[in-house]
């Protein structure tokens, strides 16, 4: 565990502009074994960056992690950093995926995101990566989304 986390056990000061840099990672204990981790955000909300609406979503963040794994607190206070960021879904998905991937460099990594209807359409975009011998699974779990 890093004594460097910043956040856990301190009081939650909430950011609410898009804040990369709150993302916090601990060591993986069990890095000699694949194994996936599965978080759920089902409170995201961003805004559209033409109306500035609000826009709310189920985040799904699915990984195989490598060395290191996201601090989950840390997760909370970033994606709760969208509240007031003008974006568009498709993009809100390759930000996350982008940022982790930064962060963890994880063996394979996958975010959905199942936005509400608006104007009578829902917007599910889905991101992946994979490195390694998941590089395969990444282009098998794309190709299972057409």
């Amino acid at each position: 565990m890093s004594n460097n986390l910043k956040n856990l056990g301190n009081e939650t000061n909430y950011v609410y502009n898009y804040k990369p840099e709150v993302l916090e990672m601990i060591n993986n204990k069990n890095s000699d074994r694949d194994y996936f981790v599965q978080l759920i955000s089902d409170e995201f909300t961003c805004v559209c960056p033409i109306t500035h609406q609000p826009d709310f979503a189920t985040i799904k963040i699915n990984y195989i992690p490598d060395k290191k794994l996201v601090e989950s607190k840390s997760l909370k206070l970033y994606l709760t950093s969208f509240r007031n960021y003008g974006t568009f879904h498709e993009d809100v998905v390759n930000i996350i995926a982008d940022d982790l991937i930064k962060l963890l460099e994880p063996r394979y990594l996958e975010v959905i995101g199942d936005f509400s209807v608006r104007g009578g359409i829902s917007i599910k975009p889905y991101v992946n990566y994979g490195t390694g011998k998941f590089e395969q699974l990444a282009v098998q779990r794309l190709e299972s989304h057409f």
